[in-house]
């Protein structure tokens, strides 16, 4: 049984603020240990329950976060930039077997502890097929058509929330309570990598390939905070401005739809300046 875990880390234990997943920052050096801590207890959960493999892809900003030397033995890690299907890099190879989104958190526009999708505040909504989106929404399509369910999500309880809409068998384990954006009732890392390990040794149980889904096609649709940012989306084909502030897209399969908008929001990024956005 060979399991991925797509790591991202706002949604890991006692993260709350920018300052804590922006790296170069001191905060951010050391929540990297307590997200260290949620990664690696559902690798350990997931040897737990038979995993012969477990292979580790770094999902957020740089993908350079997570602290090798303090991870199970057992695990290998996928670090680093760029990567063709980004968070869920990995699944297409035909060989795993269960998806593991930890450290997940809640889609742009949605109320949930530093929600965002893909970028922190240029992208104020997303939908896929008119229901707004996650990362972890997306995501799922994703792996989906390679035939791989997602077995576990973590984050805090709004992304727990969201998970039932786009994952409703998984295991779900909030380590913290969304306040506001950047407030959060949260729980130790002690107390959430017992957590996280006993979730994941009965995730394991869920691993089991499927026959590929293919629902699309896919509209997508990005709503951005300056009509700006709007129009330099369109350099991308097939994109185009459906509103003063919003593009959308249609994709025959999630695979053509997530290469679309990591290209998207790649562009987008680059054109946002700094004081103005």
């Amino acid at each position: 049984m060979k399991i991925l875990i797509s790591a991202d880390m706002e949604g890991a234990t006692g993260v709350t603020w920018p300052g804590d997943v922006l790296p170069g920052t001191p905060q951010w050096e050391r929540c990297r240990t307590l997200f260290t801590s949620d990664v690696d207890a559902a690798v350990q959960g997931f040897f737990d329950g038979g995993a012969d493999e477990v292979v580790v892809n770094e999902a957020h900003w740089s993908m350079r976060n997570l602290l090798l030397e303090r991870l199970d033995d057992r695990a290998q890690l996928l670090t680093g930039r760029h990567k063709s299907l980004s968070m869920v890099e990995g699944v297409q190879h035909g060989d795993v077997d269960g998806v593991a989104f930890v450290g997940y958190h809640a889609g742009a526009g949605m109320e949930g502890v530093l929600a965002h999708t893909y970028l922190a505040n240029s992208i104020t909504g997303v939908w896929l097929d008119d229901v707004r989106a996650s990362e972890g929404l997306l995501n799922a399509h994703v792996v989906a058509e390679y035939g791989v369910p997602v077995v576990l999500v973590t984050g805090d309880d709004v992304a727990c929330e969201d998970a039932l809409g786009y994952a409703p068998g998984a295991l779900k384990v909030a380590v913290k309570d969304h306040v506001s954006r950047y407030a959060a009732v949260c729980r130790t890392p002690a107390r959430t990598a017992a957590d996280i390990r006993a979730a994941a040794k009965e995730a394991a149980a869920l691993a089991v390939r499927q026959d590929p889904v293919f629902a699309g096609p896919f509209t997508v649709a990005l709503e951005f905070d300056a009509e700006h940012l709007a129009l330099s989306a369109c350099v991308v084909p097939g994109v185009e401005r459906v509103g003063e502030r919003r593009v959308a897209y249609t994709s025959g399969t999630m695979y053509e739809g997530i290469r679309t908008f990591k290209a998207v929001t790649t562009i987008v990024s680059a054109a946002v300046e700094e004081q103005y956005g």
